[in-house]
């Protein structure tokens, strides 16, 4: 457990008053930290005289005037342990007035103590719910890319159709306003949280996202199939996938998630005009590969970009988050698999193109949720 540095400062300032005491010899704080058989340590935070060393004042002596004058006075919030105040005095009983003072600063301190635990609560609590926010707001905008694209062929197919047009240019401007609306959700959380952040929070899907029953691949990746590919066909460019897809059942959710996410990354961040594919092999081990035809990310880049909020080179001046990487590869450990950059794709098959980057997702044979 620890505390801030605002409590440290109160801390340093109510020990100070005793200054005024010769009769004080030592002043230590401590607090209470959980061990894993339940029960609290006591961990030294601050002392007074400053000359005193915290490893002396968590270390009893046996000096026996020491000890004939030291008492403990609980830190402590209802029934919950917080800390401790040790007082060291030269003599016993203290005297009347020096009681008193050290009873006011116990119920200072620990006062303090529990709001500023409080305070470290909840601006953790409100940095996990910041990254879940983060989280739905990236996902969102896979089905809104989706919508403005078979939106988009649909008006080409009714060209000339003015009376239908106009539905469609009306579903094309809800689905944008839809996408700002999306926006100015997310630069909500770019305010700074009460706490640091980085708590390891895994990026793993909100369990009102998961899927109890398993799926087949077939109905995981046939949406994401006929997306690509109207996806593909409004960018002029090629696009190939596998002309069967394995017998194979898993969490749809997590693997649409995870190829969701990689298939966007290959439309955004590929050279204009070039060809993507899904690639699909099945053995030991069920593979799924979603290929490009460059540029390839560079070497020093290919493990960053893994990370939480981390963003290649390639897109740093495109809109991103740098967390859909992140979010796959953790899906895919959670599954007992792995996703891995692969480049050049045609390590994987000579099939393949020699230039680009290939990103193999690798699921256990039998991955049923």
């Amino acid at each position: 457990m620890q505390v801030s540095k605002r409590f440290l400062a109160l801390l340093e300032q109510q020990l100070a008053q005793f200054t005024d005491r010769p009769d004080l010899l030592a002043l230590v704080v401590y607090v209470a930290v959980p061990e894993p058989n339940g029960q609290p340590s006591l961990v030294a935070i601050g002392r007074w005289p400053q000359s005193l060393a915290l490893t002396e004042g968590t270390t009893a002596k046996n000096d026996a005037s020491v000890e004939s004058g030291r008492r403990w006075l609980a830190l402590r919030d209802d029934t919950m342990l917080l800390g401790a105040l040790r007082v060291d005095v030269d003599r016993w009983p203290w005297p009347g007035s020096l009681s008193e003072r050290l009873e006011a600063t116990a119920r200072c301190l620990t006062e303090a103590l529990r709001l500023d635990l409080d305070q470290q609560r909840l601006g953790r609590e409100l940095s996990q719910r910041d990254d879940e926010l983060r989280l739905l707001v990236h996902q969102l905008r896979n089905p809104l890319a989706a919508l403005r694209t078979f939106g988009q062929l649909l008006r080409r197919r009714l060209d000339g159709d003015a009376r239908n047009l106009s539905l469609v240019d009306s579903l094309l401007g809800e689905q944008r306003q839809i996408s700002r609306y999306v926006e100015a959700i997310d630069h909500l959380t770019e305010a700074p949280a009460l706490v640091s952040s980085d708590t390891g929070t895994r990026l793993l899907l909100p369990p009102a996202l998961s899927q109890s029953e398993p799926q087949s691949l077939e109905q995981i990746l046939r949406p994401l199939l006929e997306r690509a590919a109207a996806t593909a066909n409004l960018q002029g460019r090629p696009w190939q996938e596998p002309t069967a897809l394995p017998v194979w059942q898993g969490d749809g959710s997590a693997i649409g998630e995870i190829v969701a996410n990689l298939l966007e990354n290959a439309f955004r961040y590929s050279r204009s005009g070039g060809a993507i594919g899904l690639h699909c092999h099945c053995s030991e081990r069920l593979e799924l590969t979603i290929w490009d035809s460059g540029p390839a990310v560079p070497l020093e880049e290919r493990e960053q970009i893994f990370a939480k909020g981390v963003r290649g080179s390639s897109g740093a001046a495109l809109p991103g988050s740098g967390l859909g990487l992140a979010l796959a590869r953790d899906l895919a450990r959670s599954l007992g698999g792995e996703l891995e950059l692969v480049v050049p794709a045609s390590s994987l098959d000579p099939q393949l193109p020699a230039a680009g980057n290939a990103f193999r997702l690798s699921l256990p044979r039998s991955a049923a949720s």
